[in-house]
């Protein structure tokens, strides 16, 4: 896909969120749609979707795709270090990625995105491809962008 055209995709995404979730201050609703819009709207994905931050750990939230691991320790994997370093993380290759964990034995890249709430970790948003280097800058800057979007209007308490 030429650079323009993923970011008119992802401006469009942007977008069609904002509508989507706008006024629905509930956590696991906003992820639920979040994660449909982008599993179904972004080539060459087989998973998206949230890992929240509860007791030390990220647990499984709102996906599609295959099932996952249900909990994953701070610090471990992609998910895990993306969240301890409170960095996106793009990996190529996850085969090449140490500790990485595997859900799914068909997922060769992965991008990690943290979400925050007013400063606060409350999770991270991860997606995986089948395709070797499937993500690069453009997917990092535009989910980035879908992360703030879906943080906007979380209610303080379901958070």
């Amino acid at each position: 896909m030429p650079p323009n055209a993923k970011q008119t995709l992802y401006n469009t995404l942007v977008d069609q969120l904002d509508a989507l979730i706008r006024g629905e201050g509930n956590l696991i609703a906003r992820a639920a749609n979040t994660a449909a819009l982008l599993f179904h709207s972004l080539p060459e994905l087989n998973w998206a979707g949230f890992y929240f931050l509860a007791d030390k750990q990220l647990v499984l939230g709102p996906f599609q795709g295959k099932p996952a691991c249900l909990r994953i320790p701070l610090g471990k994997g992609v998910c895990g270090t993306a969240a301890g370093r409170r960095e996106t993380i793009v990996v190529q290759n996850v085969h090449e990625f140490p500790g990485h964990i595997a859900c799914d034995c068909r997922s060769n890249s992965e991008i990690v995105v943290p979400i925050e709430n007013h400063g606060k970790l409350i999770g991270v948003l991860d997606l995986d491809s089948p395709q070797i280097g499937r993500f690069d800058a453009d997917d990092k800057a535009g989910l980035q962008r879908v992360v703030e979007v879906f943080t906007a209007g979380i209610e303080a308490d379901s958070a």
